[in-house]
């Protein structure tokens, strides 16, 4: 019988109401555990709790709040192997990447728990007499979290430590898609003696909760991860009731590859912003925009290099992609590659759903390259959130450096070249908040601010020194001596 996973309301678990399963995407046969869904009532109780725990939390000096981050960092990693075997077997991709995203989590933690010993303000002189002013950072107050399934325990990390170290209590709901990932997160929270009412944890439907929390009146911000659609949504609703928001959602990500770039790097670089991890990455390369004078060489090994990727249950050896997350994705996956086909020709390799032994019970799909793609097709335009890339052919670089920009989105991009002054202008030029030169457009690191531009986030960044200035206000003092 799979273990049952409760919420956690003001330091106590709330195990009644039905629950739902969360299944192993690469073996449907198998429940991963039962999550109790939680109600709009539950989500008024956890912002009631909070709002109870707010002053006790914030008024407590923020380096022994940061003292509980570091708590929380050496319990997971105590448990790394399996909270890394967990997340393979409910969000499906390979250990070798869980593993990478627990150590990232808790590398997060006890980056964000030394902040709190950082935290500086402003001091400058005054224009008056015997008057001292500076500033200080205060805590917002009760922070809903909305986080997605595809980094199951990195991005509520990355959303939920900084909202700790400056003060702030917390009401997190997680994707229902891969909620254990996250719940592990909680659980450490617990096992460390953080306060009661300072964490809370909600699974269940997205429309539901989602509503609940961002109408619940303790609550002063919302910072949401995931599609575009529901941020728009997000955006709307909070807006109503002039909540400070943060919005991280979709990507169209391009890699220009320059006639001058070292050829087999820039082949890797693409193949593994492309398909690793499905390309269920926000920064995922969905585009490669490459120089014609390179163009059919490039293409050619693309293919060759993707038809050598080995697709399968991530917990064993030697695979490099594992399932879509689950059925719905798998046929959005499904649905763009039919659109393609029928907008540029049949893909050069991959497209197909696999079946047979190993395949039957997951949603496993081929990676899949299309080539001779141009601007105008849907292709080219929409986010598919999976193994799908798209080839298109440029004139020169400036060509190709305007074809990148030539979508709603702006969140992550790369160059591939040994031209420095190319370098620089993708730099300058490149509408998007992340650049990435020689390297893949996805894998970032957590000491340095993340967001994008366009439609692709609203609001300040996350992550590095940057993710307190959402988290957190100045004060303004002006001091009389």
């Amino acid at each position: 019988m799979p273990q049952t996973f409760p919420n956690y309301i003001n330091g106590e678990w709330v195990s009644a109401g039905p629950t739902f399963e969360n299944i192993n995407p690469a073996n449907t046969k198998e429940v991963v555990g039962l999550f109790v869904k939680a109600t709009a009532a539950d989500v008024a109780r956890a912002a009631d709790a909070a709002q109870e725990a707010l002053p006790g939390w914030s008024n407590l000096t923020a380096p022994a709040r940061g003292a509980f981050l570091f708590k929380a960092a050496d319990l997971l990693d105590q448990r790394f192997d399996s909270i890394a075997a967990e997340m393979t077997r409910e969000e499906g991709k390979t250990l070798p990447e869980a593993k990478g995203e627990v150590r990232r989590a808790i590398n997060i933690l006890r980056y964000f728990g030394g902040e709190g010993s950082r935290q500086p303000g402003f001091l400058v002189p005054s224009e008056r007499d015997r008057v001292h002013m500076f500033t200080i950072r205060k805590a917002i107050g009760v922070v809903g979290l909305i986080t997605p399934w595809n980094f199951p325990i990195a991005i509520p990390v990355w959303k939920l430590a900084p909202a700790l170290i400056a003060g702030n209590t917390v009401i997190m709901k997680p994707a229902s898609a891969s909620p254990l990932s996250s719940w592990r997160v909680m659980e450490a929270f617990h096992d460390a003696g953080l306060p009661k009412g300072v964490f809370n944890f909600v699974c269940g439907s997205g429309g539901e909760l989602g509503s609940a929390l961002i109408n619940a009146a303790p609550v002063k911000a919302i910072s949401f991860t995931g599609s575009v659609e529901v941020g728009q949504w997000v955006h709307a609703e909070a807006s109503k009731r002039r909540l400070r928001i943060q919005l991280e959602m979709g990507g169209k990500n391009p890699t220009i590859v320059c006639a001058d770039a070292d050829f087999n790097s820039a082949v890797e670089n693409v193949v593994n912003a492309s398909f690793f991890s499905t390309g269920q990455k926000c920064t995922a390369t969905s585009r490669a925009i490459v120089e014609e004078a390179i163009y059919d060489k490039f293409v050619a090994a693309v293919v060759e290099r993707t038809k050598k990727l080995k697709v399968g249950d991530g917990m064993q050896p030697g695979i490099d992609i594992g399932p879509a997350v689950d059925a719905g994705q798998l046929q959005v996956d499904l649905d763009y590659i039919d659109i393609a086909t029928k907008e540029c020709g049949a893909p050069l390799c991959g497209g197909k759903r696999l079946t047979g032994p190993g395949y039957d019970d997951g949603f496993f799909v081929e990676p899949t390259v299309f080539a001779d793609v141009t601007e105008g097709m849907r292709i080219a335009q929409e986010e598919v959130f999976g193994p799908v890339l798209a080839i298109m052919k440029a004139k020169d670089f400036p060509d190709a450096l305007r074809i990148a920009n030539n979508t709603p989105f702006g969140l992550s991009a790369s160059i591939q070249t040994t031209n420095l002054s190319r370098a620089f202008e993708a730099v300058y030029g490149m509408e998007a908040g992340l650049l990435t030169v020689n390297l893949p457009s996805a894998g970032v690191e957590y000491q340095l601010p993340f967001g994008g531009s366009k439609d692709s986030s609203f609001g300040p960044k996350e992550q590095g020194p940057a993710a307190l200035e959402f988290y957190s206000d100045f004060k303004t003092i002006y001091l009389k001596y």
